[in-house]
């Protein structure tokens, strides 16, 4: 057999869809399963371990026909068996459809007309859930798995190096995440937590737990974040790993992740590391599993800058 999975968003997105992923492979052992996804999301890939080939295409761009005939023509070449469809875009639909592949799961949606096997879309509960039940077009009603990813083995070596880079030895390390990528810079989302705020937690940590390092991520986009963390906290440790595999074992390897709604707390989550994620203007419930390992802060105006230090304090100390 031979599977296709249509998965738009970002890095976040397909973290959330490799439990479906997973469980492809789990009940089709010999298939063949391919992505078609964004490119700024096609390094997410590297710690799949179920998928095949990841094939680009940006949906939120302003294709032409001829760049949607193009993804038919490849899709078609490809002869899949089975197709599946994350977004609910009328246009993914009918592209599916002149595919020519015979089976076609969705959403139920507008778009719906042209696949043949559509699920409900119930957006109330965790969204690995949410994608999960589009296996009941395949008759798969299993529970959905939890999160779970593949760091490849140079990655984790890299990880070990990092931490006797950083003099970390055997107490371990608290690890924040707190900067968010450019493209949600631009578009305005509110998912960066105020520096002053992150200093009074590290100081606080600093104080009860000298001996346990601190240290941050800085991203591609986060230069400026960890300079202003550093004004205050000389002694903070940095690290900057340059692909996902390898953020994916820092965060493995760390005592207590502490970030904010995005990409690296859904690997934190795979990786079972204990994790305090904040939260604005997002549902936690719909991006968190339940779980003690794995607490919200979540604003109660929905801004992240009115998150108290003090109440994140209180959820690191008490648990």
């Amino acid at each position: 057999m031979r599977i296709v999975a249509l998965v738009p968003g970002g890095i976040g997105d397909q973290i959330l869809f490799f439990p479906t992923l997973d469980d492809l492979k789990h009940y089709y052992p010999n298939a063949r399963v391919d992505v078609v996804t964004e490119p700024r999301s096609k390094t997410a890939y590297r710690v799949s371990k179920s998928v095949n080939e990841v094939l680009t295409f940006d949906y939120k761009d302003r294709n032409s026909l001829a760049d949607w005939g193009n993804l038919v023509g490849s899709i078609r070449d490809r002869e899949y068996d089975v197709a599946i469809a994350l977004g609910q875009s009328a246009l993914v639909g009918l592209l599916l459809w002149l595919t020519g592949i015979p089976t076609r799961i969705g959403y139920k949606s507008k778009g719906s007309v042209f696949l043949t096997n559509s699920v409900p879309l119930k957006t109330e509960q965790y969204a690995a859930c949410m994608y999960h039940d589009l296996l009941q077009g395949l008759g798969i009603n299993s529970p959905c798995p939890e999160l779970a990813v593949n760091v490849p083995v140079p990655d984790i070596d890299w990880c070990s190096a990092e931490q006797q880079r950083l003099g970390i030895k055997e107490t371990g390390y608290i690890l924040i995440h707190g900067g968010s990528s450019q493209l949600a810079k631009t578009k305005g989302l509110d998912k960066i937590y105020p520096v002053a705020n992150w200093q009074q937690i590290i100081q606080d940590f600093q104080q009860k737990q000298p001996e346990l390092p601190v240290v941050v991520i800085q991203g591609p986009d986060d230069g400026e974040f960890v300079r202003s963390l550093k004004e205050s906290t000389p002694n903070l440790k940095v690290s900057s790993p340059d692909n996902i595999g390898k953020l994916t074992a820092m965060i493995a390897a760390a005592n207590l992740m502490l970030c904010t709604d995005s990409a690296p707390m859904h690997l934190s989550v795979a990786v079972q590391t204990y994790t305090i994620a904040l939260f604005g203007p997002t549902d936690p419930a719909k991006l968190l599993p339940r779980s003690d390992k794995f607490l919200a802060v979540k604003s109660s105006t929905g801004k992240m800058a009115d998150i108290s230090p003090l109440l994140v304090l209180e959820k690191i100390w008490g648990g």
